[in-house]
């Protein structure tokens, strides 16, 4: 079994975790993160991509308000390659209490949030497709943000300064031992889904950034050995599924927010090429299993066409849900009924002090606009762990980034610029979303990418509205071609059986692993087909 030892492990691999990493790296600690399967899989992969200014917060949860509304203007200075400059609408519809706007704009005064009112003629110019019975319009610092690139990003940032990244890599179990009287979290076990074979990594402290999974990963400390023993980390997590749906067509470049009390359907985000109406807030058993039922789709629909007339007749591409990190502490046996009266502040918990069980923090909860927020705090009490002190600097240095010339954020023609510059015509695999045979090449010489899924995540493949009918047979070939053998499409447990077949040198074996990569991503795809077909 193969042994690393470093001073912070990092479990999870989406916004918060490779936050972590980064900014742990950036302080000067040895850290590895591990996520056991590619970047932003779990839920920071799964979300509209909208940049809060706060100001859905700011009648309801004002502290919630204020971290987004700080945490906007710094992800502006760090991140503007990811982030699409795109403002917010807060649209009082037929539907909605006109009041309400009021008490919007006091709520973003005093949390210091930017906000104008501006007449519906400059709504329409600007988004003519909004209906026209809209009363009154206020004008928010949101944006759209691309969370893969983002995730990427503080990678990379974390990997300049010497940290690791080791994704396929499942946690078993937390690994413990006694220390006195005292049981003490030491590292993990992990299962090497590449390689089939378990690894074992020690470490000062364990940092769970597990998002919704994190009471599953605090439920594995101890257990299976005879120097570990049961511990008590119970970690109640209350998963809320949110549904979405992506419009084939880019109907608004404007975030569009309903100005009422936060509810479904209320939030319709452009994101590249698309757009993304959502969302639903329905708790779930486990953040593993769950559907989409025919009424959310339904009730997006119907939501949607209150905001643009005609919506529901517009061609849907396809729908997917994400499970939000919800985390409630069960005081006295109470819960709340419903996932939106949980904050969606952050909680950071010291499981030494919280359940005398030192060497291991969780942080769950939040928003992905408040990642790095949440990733600063979760550092400083690493430091006070490890009696260091350390200040944080990412809110201080840019995130490396590949922006368009001449171009502070992203903008939408940023790729269509690159292929005219490049003369990259021919040169297309995905024509949707324009990517081309010399960046999935890339991608897949990087070392990060084992399936087509992992392609798609990198560059947007499949995302456009073919769904990768087109696209996906071409990339499959350039991954069969690159794989020198198989290695690349080999090792991935079989999702059918839980098999795993070991890389091999033959090409019949290279054949049926790119042949299993490419049904695994086109099962992916019609799972979203599936909900916008019924009816």
């Amino acid at each position: 079994m193969q042994k690393i030892q470093t001073e912070i492990l990092v479990i999870g691999g989406g916004a918060t975790g490779t936050g972590v990493l980064r900014d742990l790296a950036m302080r000067g600690f040895d850290a590895i993160l591990v996520e056991k399967r590619d970047l932003t899989h779990g839920t920071t992969g799964r979300f509209h991509g909208l940049l809060h200014s706060g100001a859905r917060y700011a009648v309801k949860d004002p502290n919630a308000a204020q971290a987004c509304i700080q945490e906007n203007q710094i992800l502006r200075r760090i991140m503007p390659a990811c982030i699409e400059d795109s403002g917010g609408f807060f649209v009082v519809t037929p539907w909605d209490d006109p009041g309400y706007a009021d008490s919007l704009i006091a709520g973003c005064h005093n949390a210091a949030i930017p906000v104008v009112e501006i007449s519906n003629t400059q709504m329409l110019t600007e988004e003519p497709l909004l209906n026209p019975k809209i009363s009154r319009c206020l004008r928010v610092p949101d944006a759209a943000v691309d969370s893969f690139a983002a995730a990427h990003a503080n990678v990379a940032s974390g990997r300049e300064h010497g940290a690791r990244t080791l994704t396929y890599h499942e946690v078993l179990r937390l690994l413990t031992t006694e220390e006195g009287s005292d049981k003490k979290v030491v590292g993990a076990l992990c299962h090497d889904l590449i390689h089939d074979a378990d690894v074992t990594i020690h470490a000062d402290v364990v940092v769970n950034a597990a998002g919704a999974w994190c009471g599953k990963i605090g439920a594995t400390a101890g257990g299976s050995t005879q120097n570990d023993s049961a511990l008590s980390v119970n970690i109640t997590m209350r998963p809320g599924k949110g549904t979405m749906i992506a419009v084939s067509q880019r109907i608004v470049n404007t975030v569009i927010n309903r100005c009422r009390v936060p509810s479904d359907g209320d939030i319709l985000v452009p994101a590249h090429t698309v757009s993304i109406i959502g969302t639903t807030d329905e708790q779930v058993a486990d953040p593993d299993h769950f559907g989409i039922q025919p009424w959310e789709v339904q009730l997006m629909l119907a939501e949607g066409e209150k905001i643009i007339p005609g919506f529901e007749q517009m061609r849907m591409l396809r729908a997917w849900a994400g499970v939000r990190p919800l985390y409630e502490e069960n005081l006295h046996g109470q819960q709340q009924d419903q996932s939106r009266d949980i904050t969606r502040s952050f909680t950071l918990l010291d499981h030494e002090k919280r359940d005398n069980v030192p060497g291991l923090i969780t942080i769950t909860g939040g928003k992905w606009t408040t990642y790095r927020k949440m990733a600063a705090e979760t550092v400083d009490l690493v430091c006070k762990k490890l009696n260091t002190q350390r200040e944080c600097r990412t809110h201080l240095e840019e995130l490396p980034h590949q922006g368009a010339a001449g171009h502070k954020y992203h903008h939408l023609g940023h790729r269509l610029e690159r292929i005219e510059a490049e003369k990259a015509y021919g040169d297309l695999i995905c024509e949707c979303e324009l990517v081309t045979r010399a960046e999935v090449e890339a991608a897949i010489k990087s070392g990060d990418v084992h399936t087509l899924d992992d392609i798609q995540r990198d560059l947007r493949l499949g995302m456009g509205p073919c769904q990768g009918g087109y696209c996906s047979l071409r990339a499959a070939g350039i991954l069969y071609q690159e794989s020198g053998g198989g290695d690349r499409v080999s090792g991935i447990r079989d999702q059918e059986t839980g098999s795993v077949d070991r890389a091999g040198g033959d090409g019949r074996r290279s054949v049926i692993k790119t042949n299993v990569a490419l049904r695994d991503f086109l099962e992916e795809r019609w799972k979203g087909l599936l909900p916008v077909l019924w009816g």
